[in-house]
C-alpha cells in the first residue's frame, strides 16, 4: 500500500482483515465446541448411565409423591420429600449433559447397554431395582402404615439396584463430573438404606 492510499480506504481494508480474523476465530471455537476431546458418545458408558440412571430415579420419584399423599407420618413424609427433591435434581444434572453432549434422550438401541457384564447384567433391559407395575399399583392402593412398610421395602430395592448402577459407572469413566456424582450417589443412597431399615423396623417391618 502507497502513502498515496485515501484514508479511507485504509479503513476499509482494516476492517475487512478483523472482520475475516473474527470469522476465523469463530469457525474455530465453533469446531471446537462441536469436537470437544473427551465428550463421551452415544454408545459410551457415561451416556447411558445418564439416561437409564435418569429413567431410574424417575421411577423413585413417582414413588416417593405415591407415600407423600398415602401416609401422615411426618418421618416417611419428610423422607420422600427428600427422595423427591434429590433425585428430580439430579435428573435435571444428567438431562443437562446430554444436552451438552448433543446426545439424544434415550439409546436407539435399547438400555443398559453400557452396564453389560457389571453385577450379572448381560445388557438386559431390566433396570436393577425398579418396582413392577404390579408393585406400584399396590403401593397407590394402600394408606396409613401398610403403605410407609411397602414403600420402604421397594424403595430399599431401588436404592440398592442405583447403587450398583452408580458403582458400576466408577468402573467405566474417567470423567470427572460423572465419578462426582456418581459417588455422591453411592455415598447418599448407601445412608438412606440404612435410615429406611431402621424405619422399617420401627413399623413393624422386617429390614431387607
Amino acid at each position: 500500500m502507497t502513502e498515496d492510499t485515501p484514508p479511507a480506504t485504509k479503513g476499509r481494508t482494516v476492517t475487512i482483515a478483523v472482520a475475516v480474523l473474527v470469522l476465523l476465530v469463530g469457525a474455530v471455537l465453533v469446531a471446537l465446541t462441536a469436537f470437544r476431546p473427551g465428550d463421551p458418545g452415544t454408545g459410551d458408558p457415561e451416556a447411558g448411565f445418564a439416561r437409564d440412571m435418569s429413567t431410574h430415579h424417575a421411577q423413585a420419584v413417582r414413588m416417593s409423591f405415591i407415600v407423600r399423599d398415602g401416609t401422615d407420618d411426618a418421618e416417611v413424609r419428610l423422607l420422600a420429600y427428600d427422595i423427591i427433591n434429590t433425585q428430580s435434581a439430579q435428573i435435571g444434572m444428567m438431562t443437562a449433559w446430554l444436552d451438552e453432549w448433543g446426545l439424544p434422550k434415550t439409546d436407539p438401541a435399547g438400555p443398559m447397554r453400557w452396564m453389560s457384564g457389571h453385577g450379572g447384567h448381560q445388557g438386559a433391559t431390566a433396570m436393577p431395582g425398579m418396582a413392577t407395575r404390579d408393585q406400584l399399583a399396590e403401593l397407590e392402593r394402600a394408606s396409613g402404615r401398610a403403605a410407609e412398610v411397602q414403600y420402604l421395602r421397594l424403595m430399599v430395592a431401588h436404592h440398592r439396584g442405583g447403587v450398583a448402577m452408580a458403582e458400576a459407572v466408577l468402573a467405566r469413566t474417567g470423567h470427572d463430573r460423572v465419578r462426582s456424582l456418581a459417588r455422591t450417589m453411592v455415598t447418599g443412597q448407601n445412608a438412606e438404606i440404612a435410615q429406611m431399615n431402621r424405619m422399617l423396623r420401627q413399623r413393624g417391618g422386617t429390614a431387607v
